[in-house]
This record gives C-alpha cells, structure tokens and sequence, in this order.
C-alpha cells in the first residue's frame, strides 16, 4: 500500500468527518451554562435522534470489528442470538424504570436510590458505576486503534514490534480521545446526541458500502454468494444442549457457553435491565426526550434495531470468510479482530475506503462521548455538589455555571483515565492476540453490573432493603460471580443480580428519619 493520490483522498474524508463532528460539538457549547442543559439537554431532544444516539452508543468500535470478526471466525449469526434477549429487557426496562426517573426529575439516576433507601446507596451505585464504565470504555477505546495498527504494518511492510504496535495503539487512543473529550466537554449531553446521529449514518453506511464490495469482488458474485449461504449450514439459534448428555452436565455446559438461546432469554436479558436501565451512561440520553413516553419509543426501537445491526456486521465477516477462501492473501492478519480492517485498507476503494475508517472513528467517538458525559453527569451530581442539596430543584445562575465548570473538568480526569485503562488493554492484546473483542468488551459488566442491577431491582420490586443491607447485598453478588470464573459471561449479571436482590431483601426497610 504506497502514499498516493488516493490516500490522500481517504485522509481527506475522515479529517472532514473530524471537522464536522468538532462544530457540531462548538454549536451546542453556545448554550450550555447550567447542569440540567450539560446532561439532559433541557429534556428537549427529539426521540428519533434519541433512538440515534442509543444505537450509536450501543454499535461501538467493538461491534464494528468484532461483530464481524465473530462472523468471521464463527461462520454462523448465532451472536444475534443476544438480540432476543435485548429487546425482552429493553421492554421491561421502558416500563419499569424509566417512568420512576422522570417523576423524580432526575439527573443523575442513582439519585433515585437515596430517595428510595438512603445516601449510602446511592453512592455505592454511583461508584460501581464510575468504575465499571472506565474499565468497560477503555476496552472499547483500545478497538478503534487496530486500525492504525494494520495501516502501520501495510505502509511499512513489515511487523512491528510489540512496543511499536503499542505505541501505534496509544497515538490512535489519545488523538481519538482528546478529540471526543473536547466536543463533549463544551456541548455537553446536545454535543452527544447530535454528533451521535452523524456517527450512526455514517457507521451503518460504511457496513452496507462494505457487503456490496464484497459481493462485487467475490467471483462469480451474487450467484455464488446466494450458492454459499445454500450449501453452509448458518445458523441462528442452538441450543447447547447435547441430547445423549446427563441433565447436569447440559446444564454446566449451557452456563459456560457465550450464544445460545438460554443465554440470550435471560442472560442477554438481565444484561439489557443492566445496561439500559441502571447505567447511567445509557438512560442519561433516555432522560433527554421530552417525556418517559417518548423515551419508551426510542428505548424500545433501538432494540429492534439491533436485530438488522448485528446482521449487517455478521454478514460482512461471513462474506469476508467467503471472499478470501477464494482469493486468498498472503497478509491476511492472524487475529480475527483485525481482518476486516485489513479488508477495508486493502479493498475498499478510494473514498469509501476513508468513510469506512471514518465510521470506525465515528462508533468509538460515539460510546466514548456518552461514556464521558455520563460520567462527569455521575461525579458531579452525586459527589461534587453537596448531599444536602441534591435534590433541590432550583439553583441560582452562579451555581449552575459552577456545576457545569465541574462537569467539563471531570470530562477531562475520566478521560485521562480511560487513555490508561485503554492502553493496558492494548497491551494485553498486543502479547495475546488471539484474544476476542465481544467477550473483552461485554463480559466486563458482568462483575459488577449484577451489583447495581440487584439493589435497583429491590427498590423497584419490593419494600425491603436499607443502605446497610444493600451495600452487603452488593458486595455477595460480586463476590458470587467472581467465584465462577467459567460463568459464560451473559450469564454473570443474571447470577449477581439476583444473589444481591435474595441478601437485600432479608433486611427490613430503612425509616425515613434515617436516610
């Protein structure tokens, strides 16, 4: 691959994407001088662009590579298995949650567990949070720097070492991420939402420009594609269950396995209630349409959304699969992960080729810019400002621009952090390269978010429970999954959830006089 015209026309392309993505974020900044402008837009935000922005935080730089890298190396759509499972919890989520943060006016969801038992577990949730979602957006970052990883090899026709691969990964996440920071940090929760609608056109634009390139390069075309498909068994659904097999051991295999139904019916499921309806860097884009009802719309959409989403990018790996079992290629990188950024360095043409590492760029841009809003929105609202006042709903001008000044300055420190978390995932990739995005990039939730799942699921459901028992409960539904580290990991958060909702539930109800 030499520097020529064409790349020039590719570099083209993505700094106008950046261009582009950086005046949108400068517009909103104009506007943004208090908190509930910073993270909740006013609640003025349209639920078709929220709908946007939930299915651009939700198809990351992991999805965009490693959905297809699982096609690729799977040869099956057995991953839209967890699609069931999404749109099951995203419906419980739209009318059991949502409704409950709108009436409280909330700006920070875990303000809703001090009214509901006390200050303590509020912010246990918060920090559980905090922490997992620096952990989860690191692992998330590291993905969109594969890109630059592959061109660097490509350019200079060599492998590079494992510190020269690091240091590409590290140039790729800090550019990327003080970019994000920038325009999310001055347009605050509008700058996310906004740019986050540009990110998801440009995203599924590029997946589809990507299938008809293949189809078009593959020999014999559309005929031997549809000829494939015909003679390759693809499927959708499996069981685990291996009928000659005793009853307990169908049962241990099932639980260590990553898709199959079962997983994708409750596993999928509890992980949905998780992420949709008690991390806040989900709901906080929830919370900007004008009502809950309008958010349930745009909750519920999204998951049916994902069903063609995950489609689209499992094709792109089955018909990469396809094409170079044909057309073979010496370069062809080892690490699944990377084969449809080789595929997009060397195939695509001229043009689309920069749109495609654009919607690279745009799926990690997205997921970060959320992640960090909701985690200035988070810092501030539930440990900056003073507990006292949390819940007042009224502030006088001064102190809004003092939240906000907060706010963009927590954006800046959770980056930093998450620049750290990424780098060491690099570097874990970097010295394990067999290693698989999804399971990195999901499975991560699953040590705490059964926590957090757990003492909403109490507050929700029953009338027990106080800060004491809760933050016990917590910690056995941590320490429960732990314990089984060969837990499939859509099943971590069903096990930790309910382990925590069975030990807060033993515990009387806080008094009033005592939150």
């Amino acid at each position: 691959m030499q520097i020529d015209l064409a790349f020039w026309i590719d570099i083209a392309v993505v700094a106008a994407y950046f261009l582009l993505i950086i005046f949108v974020g400068l517009k909103f900044g104009e506007r943004e001088d208090n908190l509930a402008d910073f993270s909740l837009g006013g609640r003025s935000i349209p639920w078709l662009a929220v709908l946007a922005s939930i299915i651009a935080a939700e198809t990351s730089a992991g999805t965009f590579l490693g959905t297809p890298g699982e096609g690729f190396k799977l040869l099956s759509y057995t991953y839209l298995q967890v699609a069931v499972g999404t749109v099951i919890g995203r419906v419980i989520v739209a009318y059991l949650f949502i409704k409950p943060y709108f009436d409280l006016n909330v700006y920070s969801i875990y303000e809703y567990l001090q009214v509901r038992f006390g200050h303590g577990t509020r912010v246990a949730a918060s920090a559980t949070f905090l922490v997992t979602r620096v952990l989860a957006s690191g692992t998330r970052l590291y993905v969109s720097a594969i890109l630059l990883a592959v061109a660097f090899r490509l350019l200079t026709g060599v492998q590079p070492t494992e510190m020269q691969q690091l240091a590409v990964y590290l140039s790729s996440i800090v550019v990327v991420t003080v970019i994000t920071a920038i325009y999310t940090s001055i347009g605050g929760i509008k700058a996310v939402v906004w740019t986050d609608c540009i990110q998801a056109a440009v995203m599924l634009g590029g997946a589809i420009a990507a299938i008809l390139v293949l189809i078009l390069n593959i020999p014999g075309g559309l005929s031997a594609v549809a000829n494939f498909y015909q003679h390759s068994p693809m499927p959708f659904f499996t069981s685990g269950i291996i009928a000659s097999a005793p009853l307990l051991t169908n049962i241990n295999a099932v639980l260590r396995a990553d898709y199959t139904i079962w997983a994708a019916l409750f596993g999928s499921t509890f992980m949905t209630l998780a992420t949709h309806g008690t991390d806040q860097d989900m709901v906080q884009r929830m919370l900007t349409a004008t009502d809950y009802k309008k958010s349930r719309i745009s909750l519920i959409l999204s998951g049916l959304a994902d069903l063609p989403v995950g489609f689209i990018f499992l094709t792109i790996g089955i018909l990469m699969h396809l094409y170079y079992q044909q057309a073979g290629s010496p370069g062809l990188p080892k690490n699944n992960n990377e084969i449809f950024a080789y595929f997009i360095l060397t195939k695509m043409p001229v043009g689309l080729r920069g749109l495609l590492v654009a919607g690279i760029f745009a799926t990690a841009m997205g997921s970060l810019s959320a992640a960090l809003n909701a985690l200035a929105t988070s810092a501030t609202r539930d440990f900056y400002q003073n507990a006292s006042d949390q819940m007042a709903s009224h502030q006088n001008a001064s102190d809004g621009e003092k939240n906000v000044a907060a706010a963009r300055k927590f954006t800046f420190f959770f980056a930093a952090l998450i620049i750290v978390v990424a780098g060491a995932t690099s570097y874990f990739v970097v010295l394990h390269p067999d290693s698989r995005i999804i399971p990195i990039v999901l499975g991560i939730f699953g040590y705490t978010y059964g926590s957090l799942l757990g003492v909403f699921l109490l507050g929700l459901l029953t009338k027990r429970g106080n800060d004491r028992g809760n933050i016990i409960a917590m910690i056995a539904g941590a320490l429960l999954v732990v314990s089984l580290p060969q837990l499939g990991f859509l099943w971590r958060i069903m096990f930790g959830s309910l382990t925590t909702l069975a030990v807060g539930a033993l515990f009387p109800a806080q008094k009033v006089s005592d939150r």
